[in-house]
C-alpha cells in the first residue's frame, strides 16, 4: 500500500502539520506501507534541520526519521525558493522535487491525504 501525504501548512503554528507529521511516521513504521510526504508552500519548512524550539517542544525534522527510513519526503523546489530554502537546509534524505513528480506519486498511489 502506498500513501500519499500533502502537508501545506507551516512547521510550526498549525496542528494539522503537526498531525500530519506524527500520522506519516506511524504509517512508515508499518509493515508493508509505503509513505511520501510531500511538502508543498511553507510545509516545505517541517524538513529544515537544526530546528530550535523550546525546551519540551515538539521538533518535526526529527519526527521525520521513520518516513526517511523507509519512505520518501519530497519538497516542492518553487516552493524552497520562494522561501529562501536551499537544498544543504533540508535534512538529511529529503529531496527537491517538482510538480511532475507529484503528478506521478499522486498517480501511483493508493491513498492521497491532504494537510
Amino acid at each position: 500500500m502506498h500513501t500519499l501525504l500533502i502537508i501545506n501548512g507551516s512547521a510550526y503554528g498549525l496542528d494539522a502539520t503537526y498531525n500530519a507529521v506524527r500520522l506519516a511516521a506511524n504509517l512508515a513504521k508499518r509493515d508493508g506501507e509505503q509513505v511520501t510526504v510531500f511538502l508543498m508552500g511553507d510545509g516545505v519548512t517541517v524538513a529544515m534541520k537544526g530546528q530550535k524550539t523550546p525546551d519540551g517542544y515538539y521538533k518535526l525534522d526529527r519526527m521525520l526519521a521513520p518516513v526517511l527510513r523507509s519512505g520518501r519526503v519530497l519538497c516542492c523546489g518553487t516552493c524552497m525558493d520562494a522561501r529562501g530554502i536551499t537544498d544543504e537546509m533540508l535534512v538529511t534524505g529529503a529531496t527537491r522535487s517538482t510538480m511532475a513528480e507529484l503528478g506521478d506519486t499522486t498517480l501511483a498511489a493508493d491513498k492521497v491525504l491532504v494537510f
